[in-house]
């Protein structure tokens, strides 16, 4: 008997250790969660010149002030990696459609027009966005307004934040593009720059509580100049401009797990009783560590 008990022990120990290892590791086995919310389905058909454009409001439970847009349906890596964190902590998403492509394009009048989803908040955004696709008028800019309009009419005023779900193409756009030299470098108040992480994956905010959490998580974060941004008819400018707390979190296309941390991380604090605003980024070297927090202005 006092022979075979230590095999015994051996036998107990090799069959428990793998699952201690999965508990400690957070593997696939502790992962696995099943959705706390189905999504509920909406679909709006707004008519732009000679085409329909489908807009899809998914409802994750009971509104939670949580609004998801994602404005450029080549993107789909950002809704991707959004919407298993939607199905457990609620919210908001809404979609344009637009055969997977991202200038949307129609005819008015017999004349083909094109614009980015994203330059339509503003009429000089509108007017650029439609030169950069060759064709201008200004009937095509007043049925690009009404879009724009139906767009940010699904946006209420009692929204939490604005979430815009993006991707990027490898070195195009990137945190770079806001550091000094940076083509965008005037559109920053600050910038946290982490050269361990892929250049590629960003945060923008119009908010410093918002951009000092992403920091403090280590991602590259932005913090708009919502006054001396340039004015493109962007998302972000408008909501900079009237006061809306806005991300944009945005990584190289394919990265879908990246893109749910990170998504996971913001919801996580949004969700959670938020302290006051920290209007002045010198205030937050401590707090971020940080070598690599670059003061703009």
């Amino acid at each position: 008997m006092l022979k075979t008990l230590p095999i015994f022990l051996t036998l107990l120990f090799l069959l428990l250790t793998p699952s201690l290892l999965k508990a400690q590791t957070g593997t696939s086995a502790t992962e696995v969660r099943t959705p706390k919310y189905a999504p509920v389905t909406r679909s709006i058909a707004h008519s732009i010149g000679n085409r329909t454009v489908l807009i899809k409001v998914i409802q994750y439970g009971e509104p939670n002030g949580i609004y998801c847009i994602n404005m450029h349906d080549n993107e789909g890596t950002a809704v991707e990696g959004a919407v298993p964190v939607l199905e457990m902590t609620g919210g908001t998403l809404i979609r344009v459609e637009n055969f997977r492509q991202r200038v949307i394009k129609f005819r008015l009048n017999g004349v083909l027009y094109g614009f980015d989803p994203n330059r339509i908040y503003s009429r000089i955004g509108i007017g650029q966005t439609l030169r950069d696709n060759r064709n201008y008028s200004l009937k095509a800019v007043q049925e690009i307004e009404k879009f724009a309009g139906r767009l940010l009419s699904l946006i209420p005023d009692t929204a939490k934040c604005l979430v815009a779900l993006h991707n990027n193409t490898n070195d195009l756009f990137s945190i770079k593009s806001y550091i000094p030299g940076g083509i965008r470098q005037k559109d920053a108040k600050a910038v946290y720059y982490n050269e361990t992480e892929d250049v590629d994956d960003i945060a923008l905010t119009t908010d410093s509580l918002v951009y000092k959490v992403m920091a403090d998580a280590g991602y590259n974060s932005i913090w708009q100049d919502n006054v001396k941004a340039k004015k493109d008819g962007s998302l972000s400018v408008y909501s900079g401009e009237k006061g809306i707390r806005y991300i944009n979190i945005e990584t190289e296309h394919g990265k879908v797990e990246q893109y749910r941390i990170m998504f996971e991380k913001l919801m996580a604090w949004l969700l959670s009783p938020p302290p006051q605003p920290v209007e002045n980024p010198e205030e937050e070297k401590e707090s971020t560590g940080a070598q690599n927090l670059l003061i703009i202005n």
